[in-house]
């Protein structure tokens, strides 16, 4: 009997660890901020994003609703592509248009879309050749994004934009390549995944390593 009780006891703290480890990405929210972010979402953004931010807006927008994208961004990084926008595309700069509150509460709106956290494997040091880069760039990559990362209305986005690389690391560019972003027209390009690219770890960080060149210094 008592060996039972002691079984029974240690299923139900196990259950309780368990049930803690799966809610606690989710615990320690700002519900007020949430809120008021939902609001100051669906009056700027909902109109491009889309209603539940996965890019089905009447306007050309990102699908921002997306677990790989969040996963890789930190809240900081979707501060400033709020506040700073895309200089020469429809992503306006939000700084002087809504409040630093506002902007903060737009963060927690998103960031209560993600439902996990992925650990993306990237490589230790993300160092290329940027010519090898610009050759498999013009292969898989130029169709897309344009020519020398211009960019394609509601195909690509600019990787040229001075702000996208003023505000975008080159680990979260390697990891955009690698492992795209699910459902969406922006596939895995990692060898061993399903895309239809199959690039080795050296050959993504060679078009890191390219598209990082094309910043203005």
């Amino acid at each position: 009997m008592k060996k039972l009780l002691v079984g029974s006891y240690l299923l139900i703290t196990l259950g309780i660890i368990v049930l803690f480890n799966n809610s606690s990405f989710k615990d320690n929210k700002d519900f007020k901020a949430i809120e008021a972010g939902e609001k100051i979402y669906n009056q700027h953004c909902a109109s491009c994003h889309g209603k539940t931010g996965k890019g089905e807006g009447a306007n050309v927008g990102t699908s921002i609703n997306n677990e790989q994208l969040l996963s890789s961004l930190s809240d900081k990084d979707l501060y400033n592509n709020v506040k700073f926008g895309r200089e020469g595309t429809l992503m306006p700069a939000y700084k002087e248009r809504i409040s630093e509150k506002d902007i903060k509460n737009l963060v927690a709106f998103m960031r209560d879309w993600q439902e996990k956290k992925i650990d993306f494997k990237t490589p230790g040091k993300i160092a290329g050749e940027p010519e090898n880069g610009r050759r498999l760039y013009n292969l898989y990559c130029l169709s897309c994004h344009g020519e020398g990362g211009a960019g394609k209305l509601k195909m690509g986005t600019a990787l040229a934009n001075p702000q996208y690389l003023q505000y975008t690391t080159d680990k979260q560019i390697w990891i955009d390549t690698a492992y795209g972003r699910e459902k969406t027209r922006m596939s895995p390009s990692l060898k061993g995944l399903d895309g239809v690219r199959q690039l080795k770890e050296e050959e993504i960080s060679d078009v890191v390593s390219y598209i990082r060149s094309l910043q203005i210094k």
